[in-house]
């Protein structure tokens, strides 16, 4: 039985068996865009893993002809002295569950390896930067401070072979974590499908001052406005951005900075639009001005973006009515036309970045563990420095969110968007104690004290997509 596929355009499995994360990746090698080489263990093997709490049987002889496989591509060796070979490890269900489950960069930094790669390099401080940021996520999710031990390990042994079995039993086991059985919960994500573990060379967003990482959209995730949007961070890892601890640039910084990258990016966004037929988001990085896509989705648009692409792409003769019709869910429909809080007269507390749109009114919980209590008496409004999967039930319980810092694509607003729950990101400097009750916006990204007054939004393009949708039955 094959469990483990390389990330190739030959391969042709479906996403329930490889994982949206890869299947999204050969579809971008299919369209011959830069992908780092690498494999994908498939669902069944996690199936297995959570039925009999242990590794498959002849797993083990599979990954090590993987990571032969591997090392013959990139010449270099997993744990080597001399040309190390680093890997991401990622987790890819076959329905996308952002920030839900374990990942860890960097795996194979070992004492040896981590000399080596700062004698390759000529930079010592980036070499023992990286091996930082693997002892700091190995401690995070392989030993399982979320509640998903599946390593018995304190912390990364240095032996790299065996860091990578921890890591995938570690992701394997952070399926069934709360965090992630409450994104399943709330978006009605099968529980017994599994996740994939998507393992990569590893490319460096924080190798020198021409490497970074971001996420990209071909088109603006809370308006549908068809320009290229997203956020950009010079010098960072992937985790970096979607954590929400940075506030990034927006993306078109990167235009200024690195030309180069920002060609090759618009060029990707086209390309897998036009697959598609939908807009995408990517995640990427880019090492010493040299770009490398991580993931491609289509979709992640709030409601109002999402019937505005629909119909705009039939517009254009990308798609027919009844296809625009098809897409957009009926929780698109009840989120696209959002109202707008009207602040003429009202004490304006803080202005941040409108992540996901609509008004929402309630009392402040500064945790989520008090929004959950405190919603069974009301609306709730989540406010946090950052938010993190491990806030998710919070999330879930919050009639919206605001985050002191983080982007547009930061975990608090992703998820938000994908629950329809208006969100603000980066309103740094608002002061409000539990229990106060606030208004926000989240397209204006303002935050009122008290209950804030609303005028309604007309939305011309929700008005002809319903008109299409009478005429199609």
């Amino acid at each position: 039985m094959t469990r483990i596929h390389p990330i190739a355009p030959g391969v042709g499995e479906p996403a329930t068996v490889l994982g949206g994360k890869a299947h999204g990746l050969i579809t971008l090698r299919r369209l011959g865009l830069p992908v780092p080489p690498g494999f994908v263990i498939g669902t069944a093997a996690c199936r297995a893993f959570l039925r009999d709490g242990r590794l498959p049987d002849g797993l083990d002889a599979e990954l090590a002809a993987a990571v032969a496989e591997l090392e013959s591509v990139t010449g270099r060796c997993l744990g080597g002295p001399v040309r190390p070979l680093v890997l991401a490890v990622r987790s890819g269900g076959a329905v996308s569950m952002p920030g839900m489950m374990n990942t860890i960069l960097n795996l194979g930094l070992t004492a040896d390896a981590t000399a080596a790669l700062a004698a390759e390099t000529g930079d010592p401080e980036f070499a023992h930067d990286s091996r930082r940021r693997l002892l700091s996520s190995f401690a995070a999710t392989a030993n399982g401070r979320d509640g998903s031990d599946a390593t018995g390990a304190g912390s990364p042994p240095d032996d790299a072979v065996r860091q990578l079995e921890l890591a995938v039993r570690s992701v394997f086991a952070s399926w069934n974590t709360p965090r992630a059985r409450t994104y399943r919960m709330v978006h009605g994500i099968p529980d017994e499908s599994g996740t994939a573990v998507v393992v990569q060379a590893m490319v460096f967003g924080n190798r020198d001052g021409r490497s970074g990482t971001g996420v990209a959209f071909s088109r603006d995730p809370g308006t549908g406005e068809p320009v290229p949007s997203g956020e950009v961070l010079f010098g960072g890892q992937g985790e970096d951005v979607v954590s929400g601890r940075s506030s990034p640039l927006r993306l078109s910084e990167l235009g200024d900075r690195e030309p180069g990258v920002w060609a090759a990016l618009v060029d990707a966004l086209d390309r897998v639009e036009g697959h598609y037929r939908d807009a995408c988001h990517m995640e990427f990085t880019f090492e010493s001005g040299a770009l490398w896509l991580l993931q491609v989705r289509a979709g992640g648009l709030s409601g109002r973006a999402a019937v505005r692409v629909a119909v705009e792409l039939a517009d254009a003769g990308v798609i027919d009515r009844r296809e625009a019709v098809r897409r957009v869910s009926p929780d698109d429909i009840r989120h696209a036309r959002v109202p707008r809080l009207d602040t003429a007269g009202s004490d304006v507390l803080a202005r941040g970045v409108g992540a996901s749109p609509g008004v929402a009114t309630g009392r402040v919980a500064t945790t989520a563990d008090r929004a959950v209590r405190m919603a069974a008496d009301g609306p709730v409004v989540l406010v946090r420095p950052q938010t993190s999967p491990l806030d998710m039930h919070g999330l879930a319980a919050a009639a919206g969110v605001v985050t002191a810092v983080g982007g547009t694509t930061s975990h608090a607003a992703v998820v938000a968007r994908s629950m329809g729950r208006p969100a603000v990101v980066g309103a740094a400097g608002l002061a409000v104690a539990d229990g106060a009750v606030i208004t926000i916006d989240g397209t204006s990204g303002e935050v009122v004290a008290g209950r804030g007054c609303t005028v309604a939004t007309a939305n011309p393009h929700l008005d002809r997509l319903l008109g299409w949708a009478r005429e199609v039955g």
